[in-house]
């Protein structure tokens, strides 16, 4: 099941100025165990060992899109300037989900989606391909735009940014913490 919030940051402003601004987006984002064909992904990723086969079969997989208001694959300053502002809206959203996580003891972890590389646990310089995330767990289709590949959104097409969230804890517990990050960070869930 597919979960659709509305996620924002504050924006710099003047001391001055009473009215904030606000630049939300739609952020859809799923919960899966981490498949077989990840596993060993996964354990580099995270430097799991053959011992925490146990840890990587409760691995659950979260990946996040952003709709964005300009299409990515075209270039240009308009898109460095969405792509920035996803990435921040993106890593605020993982970090307050994940400190919620950390907070109880569970060990989780978010990826950088400018470089690939994980965000809490850094020994690993193995890098996450977020693209073949989604055509694996959410059978997304992809495209080759040069030698980028580009995943096509069902609905928004290639106007996505795509990150993800990984959690060893019981489902329940992922998806409040996903929750008090939506609501910090919206203003409605629908």
């Amino acid at each position: 099941m597919i979960t659709t919030v509305v996620v924002g940051l504050r924006e710099e402003q003047d001391e001055e100025e009473t009215n904030a601004t606000h630049s939300y987006a739609e952020l859809e984002y799923s919960l899966h165990l981490c498949p077989k064909k990840h596993k060993s992904e996964a354990q580099a990723m995270f430097n799991f060992t053959e011992d925490d086969d146990e840890k990587v079969a409760k691995l659950i997989v979260v990946p996040t899109c952003q709709k964005t208001a300009v299409d990515i694959i075209k270039t240009g300053e308009r898109v460095d300037e969405e792509k920035d502002l996803c990435l921040e809206r993106f890593l605020k959203f993982a970090e307050i989900a994940t400190n919620v996580l950390r907070e109880k003891n569970f060990w989780c972890d978010y990826i950088d989606p400018c470089s690939g590389l994980s965000m809490i646990h850094r020994d690993s310089q193995r890098v996450y391909g977020e693209v073949d995330a989604l055509v694996t767990l959410l059978n997304y289709e992809c495209t080759n735009v040069g030698c980028c590949k580009i995943v096509m959104h069902p609905k928004w097409g290639s106007s996505v940014y795509p990150a993800s969230l990984f959690a060893i804890a019981p489902e329940d517990e992922v998806r409040d913490a996903l929750r008090i990050a939506a609501e910090k960070m919206g203003k409605k869930r629908s």
